[in-house]
């Protein structure tokens, strides 16, 4: 377990919110309940936090609205939506809003803490072994993998944790195909529809990045993966 890591949970059920923030706090997190989103958004812009676990319906400023401003502030920042919200339309619309995880009501508090510890573990560079390759020449971009910076000479973008990996590893298969399957079980640790419908808000958010540049495309192989194409 990540020692001492800082966690904003704005949660506004007052009796779920103080049973998940002690159980948190007894797994050795340091945990700063809120019970609306404004009240969240006001800790959040005056502390120092590691990530942000999220109710969605919530008064003053709802979920959603909280994770876009969050992001404004700090685009690297893992945010957890946890909420009884449960349809396809809310789950995207919780990728959308810039969310690393969508976790629903009721859920498994062990598997809470193993998805908790692999997000932050992906925002630790201390991680990231010292021979692995992090630097990539994309077209007229470049990309550090370990900062999460893409730019050229005209723009930079911060990318969050999972863009990055997804990148990265998009990066290490340039010009050929990267399995579906691969790229689910190395960032989101499993495949399922849930996981595909995440990784595909994510790779429409990179392909954005890219826009400018004609010469790249992020492809889908049907029925198998994706293909970074750089032309000449």
């Amino acid at each position: 377990m990540i020692t001492r890591c800082r966690i904003l949970l704005v949660e506004d059920d007052p009796n779920f919110g103080a049973v998940l923030r002690d159980y948190l706090i007894l797994n050795n997190y340091d945990v700063v309940l809120c019970n609306d989103g404004k009240k969240g958004w006001n800790r959040f812009i005056n502390e120092q936090f590691d990530l942000c676990i999220l109710d969605v319906m919530m008064p003053e400023l709802d979920g959603y609205s909280l994770a876009i401003e969050i992001r404004k502030v700090n685009p690297g920042i893992p945010l957890v939506f946890l909420t009884a919200k449960t349809m396809k339309e809310d789950l995207i619309a919780g990728f959308n809003a810039g969310a690393d995880d969508y976790i629903t009501k009721p859920f498994d508090s062990e598997i809470l803490l193993l998805k908790l510890k692999a997000l932050l573990k992906r925002t630790d560079t201390k991680t990231v072994n010292n021979d692995e390759q992090f630097e990539f020449v994309i077209g007229n971009f470049s990309f550090n993998s370990r900062q999460r910076v893409l730019s050229n000479s005209e723009s930079q973008f911060k990318l969050s944790p999972r863009e990055a990996d997804l990148l990265r590893l998009l990066c290490l298969h340039v010009n050929d195909v990267l399995p579906r399957e691969k790229a689910l079980k190395l960032i989101w640790g499993e495949d399922s529809y849930f996981t595909g419908r995440s990784m595909d808000v994510f790779l429409t958010r990179l392909r954005k990045y890219f826009k400018s540049d004609p010469a790249i495309e992020i492809l889908n192989v049907h029925s198998n993966g994706f293909r970074l194409l750089i032309r000449n």
